[in-house]
């Protein structure tokens, strides 16, 4: 079966609270989703109080360095998140946002790197993941293919394993923004696996991705749409979560099995049962000339004519007569 690597991103949706996100990694555990996703803030590190809310959202914090400090968590938490997501079989992956953050996961040793696309052109960030030799993922949304290249040839010389994610920066993404002819494009460009991040609030474009060969799917995840947060109307529920993951198996199930149409040994019983067989639609005397309006054809297959080949019995002409809806055979004429 194609294996879809899959990502439940809590993100920022604990909103500083320790119970809420341990909270969501036993919910998203139900899930069979693959790996769940932070993020690592460190205020002081990532921040100054030059940096502007995207979108002032909060009710309780009066700077950007305020929310990022609100957010974040100690080692021995992040340590105590790790091992829950362990216990529970799901991956532990968190973006880092500075080197500090880096430093903090490789403390806790974590097997793959995801970069926001904000941190695209952060070589020095990059340098640093790439010597660790573990896996990279990008999130490409705000990024174009010149910066991209730069990027990806950048990992690349360093040999780590690459996945590109497409991804629009848009919360939520509208169906015509999501980008799916990116998928193919990025994997003719660059040849590494490519996925895509979405934030549409719907499970649809993720399963559209998988069915054009997107082999990573990273998706926000909320317990109610209706929650505070910058995220939660571009998340899917829990629920949806569940519905994703069916579909994803599924349709991995379907490119995985290819179908030989010529192939139609295993349906020759049912070819025969349901199939058709000449037959007459009235008394018909010895003598008659056959026409198209004299014929019908009935079920099963074998007991007459092929119906496929009415055309060869016009114009025949019958050596005895036959009751109204008897089957017409080759021994039925002159």
């Amino acid at each position: 079966m194609n294996k879809v690597f899959t990502i439940a991103e809590v993100g920022q949706a604990h909103e500083g609270s320790l119970g809420i996100l341990h909270s969501y990694i036993d919910a998203v555990a139900e899930t069979s989703v693959d790996a769940i996703k932070f993020q690592t803030h460190i205020a002081d590190a990532e921040s100054s109080q030059f940096e502007e809310f995207r979108v002032n959202f909060s009710y309780v914090d009066k700077t950007r360095m305020d929310y990022w400090r609100r957010m974040s968590f100690t080692k021995n938490q992040w340590r105590g998140i790790k091992q829950h997501c362990d216990d529970v079989g799901l991956e532990f992956i968190s973006s880092p946002f500075s080197l500090s953050a880096v430093e903090l996961l490789e403390e806790l040793d974590v097997k793959k790197y995801k970069f926001g696309s904000g941190e695209i052109s952060n070589m020095l960030m990059l340098e640093t993941v790439c010597k660790t030799g573990k896996e990279i993922i990008l999130s490409s949304g705000m990024s174009c293919f010149n910066e991209l290249d730069r990027a990806v040839n950048f990992v690349k010389s360093y040999g780590n394993k690459l996945t590109l994610l497409q991804c629009t920066t848009r919360y939520p993404t509208l169906p015509e923004d999501v980008g799916l002819n990116v998928i193919s494009e990025m994997k003719q460009r660059y040849d590494v696996d490519v996925g895509l991040s979405d934030h549409s609030g719907t499970i649809f474009p993720s399963l559209a991705a998988v069915s054009l060969g997107a082999t990573m799917l990273e998706a926000h995840v909320v317990f109610d749409k209706r929650m505070f947060g910058p995220d939660s109307s571009s998340s899917l529920t829990v629920d949806e979560f569940k519905t994703l993951m069916s579909g994803v198996r599924d349709i991995s199930a379907m490119l995985s099995n290819p179908i030989n149409k010529n192939d139609i040994s295993g349906k020759l019983e049912l070819k025969a049962m349901f199939g058709k067989s000449l037959a007459v639609r009235s008394y018909l005397p010895e003598g008659h000339i056959i026409t198209r309006e004299d014929l019908e054809t009935k079920k099963p297959a074998g007991f007459g004519v092929p119906a496929a080949d009415f055309e060869s019995v016009i114009g025949k002409k019958l050596n005895k007569s036959l009751v109204q809806w008897a089957f017409l055979t080759e021994d039925d004429f002159i």
